[in-house]
């Protein structure tokens, strides 16, 4: 039977994951520890690159985000799931590979440019967020992992990993392949405003959210501007609710809404109140999962001890090559 490749992947912990990252990330995830290698991560050292004043949370975040991945079905058991900075080989790898990458490299990071302006309201005028990408390439290069599930706008991270990768294995060794994108289809979600779903933005639904606080966030969704009272008709095509819809309710209903909408035959009140009881009823399942694992705390602690375990030993070996092919025993 053939090795499977491997990939790896993480998040930063900065509070409960919503509906974004489910669809933007953990599905896919889930669908992919059967066919490949899966290193997962909690990426506590990224989250100090723009949080780095209060770190008060991130001990807690670190605990429900790995619940949250597992009420979502990803598999301790098919999947390796650790914590970076309980890793120390991150930071020794990432020093190593800061001294080879060059700093125009690092400033023409589209994301670096973006979130500059973006969290004007924070000092991100750091050498850890500047250099974020090498502790990326860290991380990635560190389980040799042959590729990482990304969306469109996050390939021109791996293109750095690939070309300190490449920059490293010219000057030493041939000691790392270089990681391949893993483009992933991601369906189609935005925030409550219509702005992307996020925490800092409070326009998300999160996994964890009870029926009532579902139908209280779906109330206040942004649905067809031009559809200012009942009896006009509406255009599903640029309603938040009904992308909602296509996700979370069954063909019938879609199609139901999608007609009875533009002949202002169901308001959007009654919409609202539909779509949130089928986004509830199709959480359900994670939510009783999240029930299981926050009563066993013991449990989810020994999960993160035995990938964090395993994780350690695959970052020592690597190091020991890496040491080699530098010459520095």
């Amino acid at each position: 039977m053939p090795k499977k490749k491997r990939i790896l992947s993480g998040m930063r912990p900065t509070g409960p994951l919503h509906l974004g990252n489910l669809h933007g990330a953990l599905a896919n995830w889930v669908q992919m520890q059967d066919q490949y290698d899966c290193f997962f991560f909690i990426a506590d050292w990224h989250a100090l690159t723009s949080d780095y004043e209060d770190t008060a949370s991130i001990s807690d975040n670190v605990k429900n985000m790995v619940i949250d991945w597992l009420s979502a079905g990803i598999s301790y058991e098919k999947s390796t799931l650790f914590v970076q900075s309980h890793v120390k080989e991150h930071a020794e790898l990432f020093l190593i590979l800061s001294m080879i990458t060059p700093v125009p490299w690092l400033e023409r990071n589209p994301t670096y440019k973006d979130q500059i302006v973006q969290l004007d309201n924070k000092d991100l005028s750091t050498f850890g967020f500047l250099g974020y990408p090498v502790l990326q390439a860290a991380d990635i290069i560190m389980y040799k992992a042959n590729g990482v599930p990304v969306g469109e706008d996050q390939v021109p991270h791996v293109e750095i990993t690939r070309e300190i990768t490449r920059r490293f294995n010219n000057y030493y060794e041939h000691v790392f392949p270089e990681p391949e994108a893993i483009l992933t289809k991601t369906s189609k979600i935005l925030g409550l405003d219509r702005r992307k779903m996020s925490k800092s933005y409070d326009n998300a639904i999160y996994m964890s959210d009870s029926p009532e606080d579902i139908l209280a966030k779906v109330a206040r969704m942004i649905t067809d501007p031009q559809r200012a009272r009942r009896n006009d008709p509406g255009n599903p095509d640029v309603c938040n609710v009904f992308e909602f819809h296509k996700l979370y309710s069954d063909k019938t209903t879609v199609n139901e809404i999608n007609e009875t909408c533009r002949k202002a035959a169901v308001g959007c009140v009654e919409c609202k109140k539909i779509m949130a009881g089928n986004l509830a009823q199709t959480l359900e399942p994670i939510r009783e999962k999240r029930k299981h694992y926050e009563s066993q705390p013991d449990l989810v602690h020994e999960i993160i001890k035995t990938g964090t375990d395993k994780a350690r030993k695959t970052a020592q070996q690597t190091m020991k090559e890496v040491r080699s092919a530098m010459k520095m025993y």
